[in-house]
């Protein structure tokens, strides 16, 4: 959960404009605080993924700023890098690879040195849970074999943030449950996360905080419960129904 100590992210008045007037994402602030699951919804063409991809050093900010353990993503890209991880929903793996032989190539990816490149690998095996299938080709995974897979490789760093979007599309409700406790262990352990998914369920299950952006805006912030409190809603699903649907801003 979430403490009172500096935010490992801090968000302030993000913005990318495509051309004049037209903004995908527009004065976003928020901030993820150490071991906070922090969720990032919205309809398609909302400003999640650009604002997501703004804060992981892939596009640059038309306005604003992004700090993760207090380095600028606009003066201090490469330190900014060192912070995070990125599993995008489209990341896919080597399919003529291993499964253990792409978690060492990864890891030699982030490491300093080939201990450290071994205890990735390790912590990656641990996280995974694939056993002996990580002698097989990826070729041969299953959906969920390859996305936990991808995850190990974006958790294994160990990083101060963890960005995932759409962390269990497409899984069945076996796996996406086993993704979604392994996000939870690894928070209640110090890691944060950034997640962005269209799944309400997951979201109002996994988060601590949850941010409902639309037409390029951060519309709302907060826990989900105190959300279902304050729109009277059954659930996270209406709450997002009422916050899009009610917004002004066009």
């Amino acid at each position: 959960m979430a403490n009172e100590e500096k935010a490992v992210l801090e968000v302030e008045h993000l913005s990318k404009q495509y051309k004049k007037g037209v903004y995908a994402s527009q004065d976003v602030t928020f901030n993820v605080n150490k071991g906070e699951i922090f969720a990032l919804i919205g309809p398609n063409g909302a400003g999640k993924t650009t604002t997501i991809r703004m804060i992981a050093t892939l596009l640059k900010p038309t306005e604003g700023d992004a700090k993760i353990g207090g380095y600028s993503i606009l003066t201090d890209a490469a330190k900014v890098r060192e912070g995070l991880t990125y599993l995008p929903d489209e990341a896919g793996a080597y399919k003529n690879m291993k499964g253990r032989q792409y978690l060492q190539f990864m890891s030699e990816m982030y490491a300093n040195s080939k201990e450290q490149a071994a205890e990735f690998v390790k912590t990656a095996e641990e996280i995974c849970k694939l056993g002996d299938r990580l002698n097989d080709k990826i070729e041969t995974y299953s959906r969920g074999m390859i996305r936990k897979l991808l995850l190990a490789r974006t958790i294994m760093p160990k990083p101060l943030i963890a960005i995932l979007d759409e962390p269990t599309s497409g899984l069945d409700i076996i796996n996406a449950l086993e993704i979604r406790r392994m996000i939870k262990e690894l928070a209640a352990e110090g890691m944060s996360f950034l997640l962005s998914s269209h799944n309400m369920l997951e979201i109002e299950y996994v988060s601590d905080r949850v941010g409902i952006i639309a037409h390029g805006h951060l519309l709302e912030t907060g826990k989900p419960s105190e959300l279902l409190e304050k729109y009277e809603a059954q659930n996270l699903e209406e709450v997002f129904e009422m916050v899009v649907n009610n917004s002004e801003i066009l």
